[in-house]
């Protein structure tokens, strides 16, 4: 099972790409016996690359859940949707209130229509869901308020806004957290450096005529690729900004795979399917008093 993070760029802008994948470490064990590994993090900005992107690591009628952190579901005309009014009320004081979506704002258009491209390829939009059930789902998910309750932080990170330096600072917080905290959560992230298991993005409709070497999926098994690492924050802008769109894709990830391993268990769902809805995960840490 895969797990991809978008941090889609909600008019023009870079989204960040990350893809986990789940695996159990020994053959017949169980779901608590298995880890997250990362397969790739990218950053493209046309969405015909984001999808191409994403049907290369996900071949038709895999399983896989996409989380997305952007409104692809937006009911209302005008105003506020019930989970943008939901993430106010209860991540108000934590400062991660998110931006309010309707139809008529600039961005709905492409929001929206990443979403039907999703389901077009069998993503269906999941508020409820069978823990650990293999299908292909799609999520929308909201990075500040998942940070928050992964992490046990009093407020978010503040690295969108503020001087570079500010930034980079809040920045290297989340680095930190998701080296030290995610690989100690269930389901956990393993984030260590070692080469992982030769992985080679499928290449879709390649006629039979074509060459071995081009057919979709043949790998050599005793190849390795090396694991793609928790990238080390620059000092410019422009490429702190690219880091911060990739750990963003990292957390819409995981956010899937815990929505996928724990259902609601351990997760909030803002709103519904009707209204739009956003995924938001808890911890066992969280008082059953701060729960929705």
């Amino acid at each position: 099972m895969k797990f991809i993070g978008i941090d889609l760029g909600w008019r023009s802008q870079p989204s960040g790409l990350c893809c986990l994948e789940w695996s159990s470490l020994d053959r017949g064990s169980t779901a608590s016996d298995g880890q997250l590994q990362m397969l790739d993090l990218d950053r493209k900005t046309a969405i015909a690359d984001i999808l191409r992107w994403v049907d290369t690591w996900v071949l038709p009628e895999a399983p896989a859940t996409i989380a997305v952190d952007a409104p692809t579901l937006i009911p209302n005309p005008t105003g506020m949707r019930l989970p943008d009014r939901l993430t106010h009320k209860y991540f108000g004081r934590y400062h991660a209130g998110c931006y309010p979506a309707n139809q008529s704002l600039p961005f709905a258009q492409r929001t929206v229509g990443f979403g039907l491209e999703l389901e077009a390829r069998g993503f269906a939009h999941a508020p409820v869901i069978a823990p650990q059930q293999p299908g292909r789902y799609q999520i929308e998910v909201f990075p500040h308020p998942a940070i928050v309750h992964l992490f046990g932080l009093e407020r978010i990170l503040k690295y969108k806004k503020g001087c570079l330096k500010e930034r980079r600072l809040e920045l290297e917080k989340l680095r930190t957290f998701i080296l030290d905290v995610l690989p100690n959560l269930e389901p956990s992230l393993n984030v260590l450096p070692e080469a992982a298991p030769a992985v080679r993005p499928c290449q879709l409709n390649v006629p039979p005529e074509a060459a071995p070497a081009a057919r979709p999926c043949q790998l050599n098994l005793n190849q390795k690729r090396q694991k793609p690492e928790i990238p080390l924050l620059p000092f410019s802008g422009a490429a702190l900004k690219a880091v911060e769109d990739q750990l963003d894709s990292l957390i819409c990830a995981y956010v899937g795979a815990h929505w996928w391993y724990w259902g609601l268990d351990r997760n909030w769902v803002l709103g519904d399917l009707a209204t739009g809805y956003i995924i938001v995960p808890l911890t066992s840490s969280i008082p059953i008093e701060l729960r929705v």
